[in-house]
């Protein structure tokens, strides 16, 4: 089929089969100056961009006093006659003149960092080691390294350095707080001594360093307050547990110490004693996060130093155990959305690791909610610690009880750096006071 159509502004497009043959209409000189003129103010100012990004990314806050002295004064000087402004717009001009030569070259750098650890506790330093290695065949002029250190940043002068040499330099990393520190990206840069113009080059790595809480040492907690040693009874029915099921007959492998012989006297067969199986029950650690909850910062660092305490014991005892707190809710969600956050309970690094990154905020739920969702997905439940700060009222504190199931047995750790350490009861709820993390572990076994 072959067709030719003919539009309004004479272009025309002809056909045959699948194909179709576009012929470009005729422009008038008009039209082609005005789509040349957007075509080329698209190109340029895309080059001027361009140029920019680079010049600003080149010339610093110096480069740029110097270049204005240039560019003003001396014009000035010459147009008036002024000395002065003659003799400052010559040494701009010097100024930036003998800075050019300090960008020649490739920054030919092999730029490695290495931490000696990956996880510290709070409160102590850790050092680095930065390593720069000139790869190039030529001789690298001086230059700066740039470390961002947290939200810091340290720089580091390299000598002149010959092909294949090495300049090492130690970098102190403070690890005073709890949280992550990101050490990177390090940044090689060029520069001349006055800082009029620079180069930089970016190395993608980054190294993480986890700043633990403090913690201490506490009694196990398979005595004292978690009194569940015959656990609780499930629906799996086994040969061998404490809590009785029922009389079956005996089995080939069924242990003697289980033969029931007053029915074995009765039915004159052999009867056996079937148990249902037994497990242990949970412990809870809820870690309140809301801002209002804690007086100053130090009370909030207090209490994930004693979670994070408790915590560590439960894991190594082996005991089945949750730690969850608050999750970020925003602002307009605030009415609607309840969410829970559980750290990683795996290996006591793995839970340090999660409590390097959980802050205090004005987003975060109120540790009542907390609990009440706890409950909800949680089961077997035994005990729950609700550690909070001296903020929180004595009533909401009456009130936890009724956020779990009964049975549950549920302590209040308050974290309060100007109370005496003490141990209380507020109706059903046991009440630790804890001043200093190394009272912790001599009240926790008070009252236990």
């Amino acid at each position: 089929m072959t067709f030719d159509s003919t539009g309004s502004s004479g272009a025309t497009v002809t056909g045959t089969g699948t194909t179709t043959h576009f012929v470009s209409e005729s422009w008038s000189a008009r039209t082609r100056f005005a789509v040349w003129a957007v075509r080329s103010g698209r190109e340029i100012q895309t080059a001027a961009n361009t140029a920019w990004s680079r010049v600003s990314g080149t010339v610093t806050p110096v480069g740029w006093l110097a270049l204005a002295c240039a560019l003003v004064l001396l014009p000035v000087g010459l147009a008036l006659g002024w000395m002065e402004f003659i003799v400052a717009g010559l040494i701009a001009v010097t100024i930036l003149i003998i800075a050019v030569p300090f960008l020649a070259g490739s920054l030919a750098y092999q730029v490695g960092f290495s931490l000696p650890v990956e996880r510290v506790v709070a409160g102590s330093e850790v050092v680095g080691t930065l390593t720069v290695t000139n790869t190039s065949r030529r001789i690298a002029l001086p230059s700066r390294i740039d470390v961002p250190i947290g939200s810091g940043l340290t720089d580091v002068w390299v000598p002149l350095l010959r092909q294949g040499h090495t300049h090492g330099e130690d970098l102190i990393v403070p690890a005073y707080r709890r949280g992550i520190i990101d050490i990177g990206p390090v940044t090689t840069v060029r520069t001349d001594p006055l800082g009029t113009l620079k180069r930089e080059a970016a190395w993608a790595d980054v190294h993480r360093l986890f700043v633990h809480p403090k913690t201490v040492a506490v009694p196990s907690t398979s005595s004292g307050f978690v009194r569940d040693l015959e656990g609780t009874p499930s629906r799996d029915v086994v040969a061998e547990d404490i809590a009785f099921h029922q009389i079956r007959e005996y089995q080939p492998g069924d242990g003697r110490r289980h033969v029931h012989w007053k029915s074995t006297a009765k039915t004159g067969r052999l009867m056996v004693r079937q148990f249902e199986e037994t497990r242990r029950a949970r412990l809870a650690l809820v870690l309140g996060m809301h801002e209002d909850e804690f007086a100053t910062d130090d009370e909030y660092e207090l209490a994930v130093s004693i979670v994070g305490s408790l915590g560590i014991r439960a894991v190594r005892d082996g005991r089945q155990i949750a730690v969850v707190a608050s999750d970020q809710i925003l602002d307009v969600a605030k009415n609607s959305v309840r969410a829970i956050r559980s750290l990683s309970v795996l290996t006591p690094t793995a839970l340090l690791d999660d409590l390097s990154t959980v802050e205090r905020s004005p987003s975060a739920m109120p540790f009542e909610e907390v609990c009440t969702l706890a409950a909800r997905a949680m089961s077997d439940l035994s005990i729950a610690f609700v550690v909070c700060g001296s903020s929180v009222d004595r009533t909401r504190l009456m009130q936890l009880p009724l956020r779990f199931d009964p049975g549950v047995q549920v302590v209040a750790i308050v974290a309060d750096p100007e109370a005496r350490p003490g141990y209380g009861r507020l109706g059903e709820v046991g009440v630790l006071t804890i001043p200093l993390l190394e009272d912790f572990r001599s009240m926790l076994r008070r009252a236990a």
